[in-house]
């Protein structure tokens, strides 16, 4: 039969409050008889409770997170972002012994998802809430914002931005950087195939392309942007597009996209670099396995999911007190598809 509170006070010679207060790190205790507890509970590979523990701390001691994606998207998810950034947050929670528990969105109505919604602001199995893609919660992150509950973003949000703790990139900074460097190399006619403009990392990666075009005076025709989604059918039609403009280079909002655009280039016989310059952007494992490799922004991640963690729980320890806005760095990474042949020192190569 397993021991409870009452056998392990026995065997410690303390009463059971002690007990349970040195279960729950209550900071009454002694540090002899914290010891001598412990000593107990190691010896009898004693677990406590954790219904009961939840009672007394009012902590499940599970994270709760949001994917805005589908079970069929999710899983299907070619770039492995999304298990990407999952693989960062459990990184942190199971070295704090936590749990999580993931939530995936749905094509189903309205009225479905604000069910969803609901039982996420509603429920009492999670101590936070972890948005992931939050520029396409905007209807969650509005509930949690209003109902004070303890949440970080992954990406900027949409709307509160001000009133979350989020973590995200230097999005427009990235993609100048990108942009100025197939300048430097000597392209001028440069297009870009984005990801959906409602996204708002897609959305700040074109304004950095036209920052970068505007800066180096060079002219931005409308027919050499294309905007679609994340996924390498986007990066296939609109690199036919952006082919009948006769384009020097493209850079676009995502390794997939790119991955796309070059199949397309290489059907139409297209020579990359030396045709047409191509650079992506997220360096996931992907951006290796073509030929030529792809050149692309550093993207960190699984670092995201980690740093969003940590910032949870901090939140409920109450250790931040004011919305907390974290940048993470990026570089580019130069391989074979950007034709470069001086790098320069600013820019990591690989």
């Amino acid at each position: 039969m397993p021991l409870n509170l009452e056998d392990i006070a026995r065997l410690a010679g303390v009463s059971r409050s002690t007990v349970s207060r040195v279960v729950n790190q209550h900071p009454n205790v002694s540090a002899r008889t914290r010891e001598k507890v412990s000593q107990v509970i190691r010896d009898q590979n004693f677990h406590p409770n954790p219904v009961a523990q939840m009672l007394v701390t009012q902590r499940t001691q599970l994270i709760g997170i949001f994917v805005s994606q589908t079970a069929t998207t999710f899983f299907n998810d070619q770039s492995a972002y999304f298990p990407t950034v999952i693989q960062g947050i459990a990184d942190i929670a199971n070295n704090q012994n936590y749990g999580t528990l993931l939530w995936l969105g749905s094509n189903d109505n309205e009225s479905s998802q604000g069910s969803l919604y609901r039982r996420i602001t509603h429920n009492r199995l999670t101590d936070g809430v972890i948005v992931v893609s939050a520029s396409n919660s905007r209807q969650l992150v509005s509930r949690l914002v209003e109902m004070s509950v303890s949440f970080v973003a992954i990406e900027k949000p949409r709307d509160f931005a001000d009133r979350v703790t989020y973590v995200t990139i230097d999005n427009v900074g990235a993609a100048h950087m990108a942009v100025q460097h197939l300048i430097g190399l000597g392209r001028r006619k440069i297009g870009t195939i984005a990801g959906p403009l409602e996204n708002t990392d897609a959305a700040e990666r074109l304004a950095g392309y036209h920052r970068a075009m505007h800066e180096a005076g060079l002219p931005v025709h409308p027919d050499w942007v294309v905007s679609g989604d994340f996924t390498a059918e986007n990066g296939y039609t609109g690199m036919q597009a952006l082919l009948k403009q006769g384009v020097e280079a493209v850079v676009t909002g995502s390794d997939q996209i790119a991955l796309g655009a070059l199949r397309a280039l290489q059907a139409a016989g297209v020579g990359v670099p030396d045709d047409v310059a191509l650079v992506g952007f997220d360096d996931l494992p992907a951006a290796t396995n073509v030929t030529p490799q792809l050149t692309t922004v550093h993207h960190p991640i699984r670092e995201k999911g980690a740093y969003a963690t940590r910032l949870l729980l901090d939140l409920l320890e109450e250790n931040i007190h004011e919305p907390q806005q974290i940048f993470l760095p990026t570089h580019l990474v130069i391989r074979q598809s950007c034709g470069a042949l001086n790098v320069p020192t600013s820019v990591k190569v690989q």
